[in-house]
C-alpha cells in the first residue's frame, strides 16, 4: 500500500465530484488512501471571522457549503470503494494557492475543469489551471471523464532532446494500466510563416523534417522501449499545433500525460491548450 495519498479537491459541484470517482478509483487501483480537499472561496475582507451581524452570517453559509461539498465527496468516494481509506480536509487560504500546496507529498493532485453556477465556475477553473502548472506533485484534470477503459496512455513529447519526468510517469502508468503507450510530437511553425509552411510542404525539405524528427522520436524510446519491455509502445510524429493534437487523442486514451516546463505558463501554451479542449483526463507533470 503506498504511504503517499491521492488527493482531490471538491466544490461540491458534479465536474468536482468526478473528479472524485477518478481519484478514488486510481486510489484502489494503487493501494493508496485518498485525502479530499476543499477551500471555501472567501471575499478578502472575509477571511478572518468578525463579530458584527452580516460578514458573519456570509462567512458561515460559505463554510457550511464547503463542508457539504466535502461530505458529499466522501460518499462518492465510498461508493467506488467501501475498504477505500478517505480523509477530508478543509483548506485555509485563498482557494488556488491552498488546493495547490495540498499536492505536497502526493500521488497525485486532481481537479475538476470547472465549478458550479458562474462565478464558481470561474473560480474552480482559475483553480484548476493553477495548480496544473504550480502545484509540486503530477496534477489531473479531469474533463468528460468515462469509466470506459482505452487501454492506452499518450504522452506529448515536446523536446526531443529531453523530456524524463512526463517519459517516466506515463510508462509507470502504462506499465499500472496494463496498457499500451502512445508517444506524440507535433510540431509547426509561427502564425506568421503560414506562406512558408505550405512552401515548405510542397518542397522535399518537408519529408526530409519528418524524417529527421521520427528518428529522434525513435531513438529517443528505443532507451524506455529497453527499460519497460511489457509495454507496447507505438509513435507519431505530426505536423500541427501540439495542444491541438494531444486534445485530440484524449478522446481515446484513458490519459494524456504532458510535461510541465517553468516558463510555459502563457494563455497560448500547449498546457492550456489541451486543458481547455481535452476530452478526458490529462495530467501535467512537473519536470523535477
Amino acid at each position: 500500500m503506498s504511504a503517499k495519498p491521492m488527493v482531490a479537491a471538491t466544490d461540491g459541484s458534479e465536474e468536482s465530484l468526478r473528479a472524485v470517482d477518478w481519484a478514488a478509483r486510481e486510489a484502489v487501483l494503487r493501494g493508496a488512501p485518498l485525502r479530499i480537499v476543499s477551500s471555501a472561496a472567501l471575499l478578502p475582507r472575509m477571511m478572518d471571522r468578525h463579530d458584527g451581524p452580516g460578514l458573519e452570517d456570509v462567512t458561515d453559509v460559505l463554510l457550511d457549503n464547503r463542508d457539504r461539498a466535502l461530505a458529499a465527496a466522501a460518499a462518492r468516494a465510498a461508493e467506488v470503494s467501501p475498504d477505500l481509506l478517505v480523509d477530508t480536509d478543509h483548506l485555509p487560504g485563498a482557494p488556488a494557492l491552498a488546493v495547490t500546496e495540498s499536492g505536497s507529498g502526493a500521488l497525485m493532485l486532481v481537479v475538476g475543469s470547472r465549478g458550479a453556477g458562474a462565478f464558481t465556475a470561474l473560480i474552480l477553473g482559475s483553480v484548476s489551471r493553477y495548480a496544473a502548472t504550480h502545484a509540486p506533485c503530477p496534477v489531473v484534470v479531469v474533463r468528460d471523464e468515462s469509466t470506459a477503459a482505452h487501454r492506452q496512455v499518450a504522452v506529448g513529447i515536446g523536446d526531443l532532446d529531453t523530456n524524463p519526468a512526463a517519459l517516466s510517469f506515463a510508462f509507470e502508468e502504462a506499465t499500472l494500466r496494463q496498457a499500451s503507450l502512445l508517444a506524440v510530437h507535433a510540431w509547426n511553425t509561427p502564425q506568421s510563416q503560414g506562406a512558408r509552411v505550405w512552401e515548405a510542404f510542397a518542397a522535399p525539405g518537408a519529408q526530409a523534417i519528418q524524417e529527421q524528427l521520427t528518428s529522434k522520436l525513435t531513438a529517443l524510446l528505443d532507451d524506455w522501449r529497453a527499460k519497460y519491455p511489457d509495454v507496447p509502445v507505438t509513435q507519431d510524429v505530426v505536423y500541427g499545433h501540439p495542444g491541438r493534437a494531444l486534445a485530440g487523442l484524449s478522446a481515446r486514451a484513458d490519459l494524456v500525460v504532458i510535461g510541465r516546463n517553468p516558463g510555459s505558463h502563457g494563455p497560448a501554451a500547449v498546457t492550456h491548450a489541451v486543458l481547455n479542449h481535452a476530452h478526458g483526463p490529462v495530467v501535467t507533470v512537473p519536470s523535477a
